[in-house]
């Protein structure tokens, strides 16, 4: 856990808000006599105006938590954090990924604004089929990151447009397999319009990528839910997808 902000699909950052509550949570708890318990753990990576402190925690007690879980799941790698972060260690990336691999009746997601890094270390990683590595792309000056998750060795590559805060006309998606659609909601969240979901919608489309609209968000009175022309839009990749 913990992290630092890199772009603007940073600025309202749920991992943050939600590490600021359970950080006051454990000065609660240490107030009243308490044990904070793993809440503690937020104490160093959140300071006292609920901002990021740069500082990370490796919860190596939770690394084998997949181990114990027999029937399939789908796994959010790290929600309260980013695996790629430069400050997070290669053997503790290396650790997770090897729990990965001794699972595959699971699928793990990995979503990442570093996608560099991923590539970087991408060699040293064995991706076996059920890990699937996303990138954000919030706007059109993210996309320079497609090209790098594309040098990575996941078979199920991924986008997350979400929070969309701009139009994307010419979102890259040569040797993407999936594309994901959201709003931001929240305190502060920004505006979607709908046209600019459209144009990816359409774009995936044209190139046969499954398209995955999350959610309008909280900024459309009008929008509301996560249906988009009459219809929810549920596409993920099949097992035919892998490369």
């Amino acid at each position: 856990m913990g992290c630092r902000r890199v772009s603007s699909g940073c600025a309202h950052c749920y991992a943050e808000r939600m590490a600021k509550r359970l950080a006051g949570m454990a000065r609660a708890a240490r107030a009243r006599g308490a044990n904070p318990g793993r809440t503690a753990n937020y104490l160093g990576v959140i300071d006292g105006r609920g901002r990021w402190t740069g500082a990370v925690f490796l919860g190596s007690a939770a690394l084998v938590d997949p181990l114990a879980w027999r029937l399939p799941r789908t796994i959010f790698v790290n929600s309260m954090g980013d695996l790629f972060y430069e400050k997070v260690p290669f053997d503790f990336v290396e650790r997770v990924f090897g729990v990965m691999n001794r699972c595959p009746q699971h699928t793990f997601q990995i979503l990442t604004k570093r996608p560099g890094v991923a590539a970087a270390y991408s060699d040293r990683l064995n991706w076996t089929p059920n890990i699937w590595m996303g990138t954000s792309v919030e706007n059109a000056s993210a996309t320079h990151r497609v090209a790098a998750l594309r040098a990575t060795g996941a078979h199920i590559k991924f986008l997350s447009a979400e929070p969309l805060l701009g139009p994307i006309p010419r979102l890259p998606l040569t040797g993407i397999d999936w594309v994901i659609v959201g709003g931001e909601s929240g305190p502060g969240a920004r505006p979607m319009r709908p046209e600019w979901v459209r144009q990816i919608r359409d774009r995936c489309q044209a190139q046969s990528v499954p398209f995955f609209f999350k959610q309008w968000g909280g900024v459309e009175r009008k929008l509301a839910g996560r249906v988009l022309d009459g219809r929810t839009w549920d596409e993920v990749p099949t097992t035919a997808a892998l490369r």
